[in-house]
């Protein structure tokens, strides 16, 4: 455990950015998640549509905040796009 003062007050700043960026990985998976249940259960193009620009909002946003990588950010977002593009070249 930290002694020095400086040290202490590191360890409740990471602490707090480790919660922090913790959530911002759990809503990106779960904005993710939506998107591919949507997709699965055969919703309209309008609700996947919708569900798809939340997740690419949430997913940017944690990566500008640097709680994911840039380019894992856009790895994302590429699957998530093809795979709502695939299913509704499907439907049509």
């Amino acid at each position: 455990m930290a002694t020095h003062k400086s040290a202490i007050k590191r360890a409740r700043q990471s602490e707090r950015r480790r919660l922090r960026n913790k959530s911002y990985r759990t809503r990106v998976k779960n904005v993710s998640r939506q998107v591919r249940e949507a997709v699965a259960a055969g919703k309209s193009p309008e609700e996947i549509q919708a569900s798809l620009r939340k997740a690419v909002s949430v997913i940017q946003k944690t990566a500008s905040k640097g709680v994911i990588h840039k380019r894992k950010a856009a790895r994302k977002i590429s699957r998530l796009y093809r795979l709502v593009n695939k299913a509704q070249a499907v439907s049509a």
